[in-house]
């Protein structure tokens, strides 16, 4: 496995990003240091964890700093309280008799404001195995639907948007039918101005959680500069010319807590909601290998969180996929907290009502460690270890079971964000990937 460690990325990040280790602009800076460089041990040892508070980049003398530690995502099993000398201490973190994660959360109050930050550990994580099994028809059953989707012809309308065009690509809206109910889903069609027939490879890009437009269709436009196909598409069958308000009405009356339709019809694997989501993934490799300007043979799956889940579940599903770029992955080993432990975005352990046998049995089926385990096309995955939407245990669980070429981008400090050159870095893997 390729590693490349950034411990210290992105101190200088964009006012967009969310969950920032290093937010933009503030008075306050905490750095946090394990006594292991790549913040890893093995099962048995010990952690510590040196911690320094800057205020105005001042090292803040006489501060308490209070911290707990813990497994990630669980109650903490230790607490204690620390006093920077000279704006240091050191916080000790524990070990770990299974492979996995531990979290130190600290707090510290200064002129009567309090300043959180938080940093996991990891312990063999590449020893890591995911908790959910491979149900024995699992194959049988995408087969029989991938099968069913098939028989409904290829139907989509294309439209020119203009404002997304340039001098350099063309964009397209596109309405990509998926059965003759008439579900759709809506996506942007970019391709290299004046593509010549046969010349492109092909990007499929599904979205990340929610229920949302697909907001700034052109910030991925340097795919289709590099003479990509690129096709980013949302999974609710929603215009993404809807006003933003609208959205936000669709969320609040449909969605719920924790992107309320993941558990739509959960305790049904024929009819759970995300089926449909995952055959769109296929439906959309149909629409990119119809092109005349697509070169034939390279068809590859890029996304993150939910987008990298179902980038890789494509890799998985669809044997026409031929590389696969991933960023902390939802949607795996979803039913770990049955081994009480961290489990894969969206947390049904959060949820009341989720521990059935009819819910976990259908989690099995849409688990992403299990289209990971079909995977044989080269995998570039990207984690940090601070992230707890998608937390770096799922991540490994996924990781671990690929049996194909593969390698792992992994940042440490990151919590569910990528970097700007991270995600350019994608493109750069893909085009050094593509099949001849």
């Amino acid at each position: 496995m390729k590693k490349y460690l950034l411990i210290l990325a992105a101190l200088c990040l964009t006012l967009g990003l969310a969950a920032e280790n290093y937010p933009y602009r503030s008075d306050v800076l905490w750095v946090a240091r394990p006594d292991h460089a790549d913040w890893l041990y093995r099962t048995g040892e010990k952690a510590a964890v040196e911690v320094q508070l800057y205020r105005y980049g001042i090292p803040q003398n006489g501060v308490v700093v209070r911290y707990e530690t813990g497994p990630e995502l669980l109650p903490a099993d230790t607490s204690g309280e620390t006093v920077l000398k000279n704006g240091v201490a050191t916080i000790p973190v524990g070990t770990m008799k299974r492979p996995g994660f531990r979290d130190c959360r600290l707090t510290a109050t200064i002129d009567g404001k309090t300043y959180r930050h938080h940093i996991k550990v990891g312990f063999s994580p590449d020893k890591i195995e995911p908790y959910t099994a491979l149900p024995a028809d699992f194959d049988a059953f995408w087969a029989d639907n991938k099968a069913a989707l098939a028989r409904f012809p290829l139907q989509y309308t294309k439209e020119r948007v203009a404002k997304y065009c340039t001098d350099k690509i063309e964009c397209y809206l596109i309405k990509l039918l998926l059965n003759k109910q008439g579900q759709a889903v809506y996506g942007y069609l970019f391709l290299p101005k004046d593509a010549q027939p046969g010349s492109c490879p092909a990007v499929l890009c599904p979205p990340g959680a929610g229920i949302k437009t697909i907001k700034e269709p052109l910030r991925h436009k340097y795919y289709a500069e590099a003479g990509c196909i690129r096709f980013e598409f949302e999974i609710h069958g929603l215009h993404p010319d809807l006003p933003e308000e609208r959205f936000r009405e669709l969320t609040a009356a449909f969605n719920g807590r924790e992107n309320g339709y993941l558990t739509n019809s959960l305790d049904d694997r024929d009819n759970y909601y995300m089926k449909r989501v995952y055959l769109a993934c296929v439906r959309a490799v149909d629409l990119l290998t119809s092109l005349p300007e697509w070169d034939g043979r390279n068809v590859v799956a890029q996304g993150g969180s939910q987008g990298g889940a179902l980038a890789l579940v494509a890799a998985g599903l669809d044997e026409r996929v031929t590389a696969c770029a991933a960023n902390h992955p939802a949607l795996s080993d979803m039913a770990r907290f049955k081994a009480g432990e961290a489990d894969g975005y969206p947390h049904f352990s959060r949820m009341k009502g989720m521990d059935t046998p009819d819910k976990l049995r259908t989690m099995a089926y849409y688990d992403v460690v299990n289209f990971a385990r079909r995977i044989r096309v080269p995998v570039r995955m990207t984690w940090g270890y601070n992230d707890d939407t998608c937390p770096p245990t799922t991540s490994y669980a996924v990781y671990n079971v690929l049996q194909c070429p593969k390698e792992a981008l992994i940042t440490p400090i990151n919590e569910h964000w990528t970097s700007e050159e991270t995600e350019r870095g994608h493109l750069d893997w893909i085009l050094q990937h593509l099949v001849k």
